[in-house]
């Protein structure tokens, strides 16, 4: 797939946050685990992905199956609602 700059940020951003599974990227932009992986690979710094790798790996939070709680989620009143739209508004 092709991605705007914005939507490549976007993915990126989310693959940060601790919160953001997997499943939540490719419900999003379509992209699976083994994608974004590479995406972050392509895009960011070596020691920058070196990090996230390790950060990643391992964290119930990034897999829906894995996390503890299974009805609902934690959001912050300050995040916005993301809708089904590939980027919410901004």
């Amino acid at each position: 797939m092709i991605f705007t700059p914005r939507e490549e940020n976007r993915i990126i951003e989310m693959a940060w946050e601790d919160r953001t599974t997997f499943e939540a990227i490719t419900f999003q932009f379509g992209l699976k685990e083994q994608e974004v992986i590479e995406l972050m690979r392509k895009k960011m710094k070596r020691n920058s992905f070196k990090m996230w790798r390790k950060r990643v790996q391992g964290r119930k939070t990034k897999h829906k199956k894995l996390r503890e709680f299974k009805v609902g989620s934690f959001k912050s009143s300050k995040q916005k609602h993301i809708s089904q739209n590939r980027l919410s508004k901004r």
